[in-house]
């Protein structure tokens, strides 16, 4: 898997400024039910924001860890609750990133 730049990442940011929560993970964690939700909607969306209801950081954190390893995705930023993260559809992209 290619590196994101910090353009392409400041790029998927401008992007995500009007998307919408699509996840809400709770205080029950990243269930199987949540998991499956998550790899439904990467399979429709390469730009996903989620929302993590879990205010202890370093739970919040593993919980961020695990959703990038199970969709197999890019991390663009986070900020507060909410985690922005990106994967392209391999054979036709939506979203054409800059080069550099």
């Amino acid at each position: 898997m290619i590196k994101l730049t910090n353009n392409q990442k400041k790029f998927l940011r401008s992007k995500s400024h009007s998307l919408k929560p699509v996840i809400m993970i709770g205080q029950h964690g990243l269930s199987e039910s949540v998991l499956a939700e998550l790899k439904a909607t990467m399979e429709k969306h390469e730009l996903l924001k989620i929302k993590i209801r879990i205010d202890e950081r370093e739970q919040k954190q593993k919980i961020i860890d695990k959703v990038i390893n199970a969709s197999n995705a890019h991390l663009v930023q986070v900020i507060g609750n909410i985690v922005v993260i990106y994967r392209s559809f391999d054979e036709e992209p939506q979203i054409i990133l800059p080069k550099k």
